[in-house]
């Protein structure tokens, strides 16, 4: 009895961490703005690129706020965000489509287009 439950309880646990190993490297995508984590709780309608684009911001790593939460991106990443703020026409209020796949919190930025 107590070999079947062991192995039992061990099946569930190896299903588990197939399924959450699935969730990692998913791809997904977020429409918002782009800024930097230390200004990630500014106004986003109001906020500057100049601002984003300063040292002192690219230093803290840059990411996209959407649907209310800041999504952290990788050192490539941020790298990729700072080119499209550069190319943007818009000094405030742009919004960006990232596509990327997200794993223990940090995205990795496959692609970064201005949607608006």
């Amino acid at each position: 009895m107590l070999k079947k439950f062991i192995f039992s309880l061990t099946a569930v646990m190896a299903l588990s961490l197939v399924v959450m190993a699935q969730d990692k490297g998913k791809e997904v995508s977020f429409t918002g703005n782009l800024v930097d984590q230390h200004c990630s709780k500014a106004d986003m309608a109001t906020h500057k690129r100049s601002c984003v684009t300063s040292k002192a911001c690219l230093d803290s790593g840059l990411g996209v706020f959407a649907d209310g939460k800041f999504h952290a991106f990788d050192a490539d990443g941020s790298a990729k965000a700072k080119a499209a703020l550069e190319k943007s026409k818009k000094e405030k209020g742009a919004t960006f489509k990232v596509t990327g796949t997200v794993t223990d919190g940090t995205m990795t930025v496959k692609s970064i287009e201005e949607v608006g």
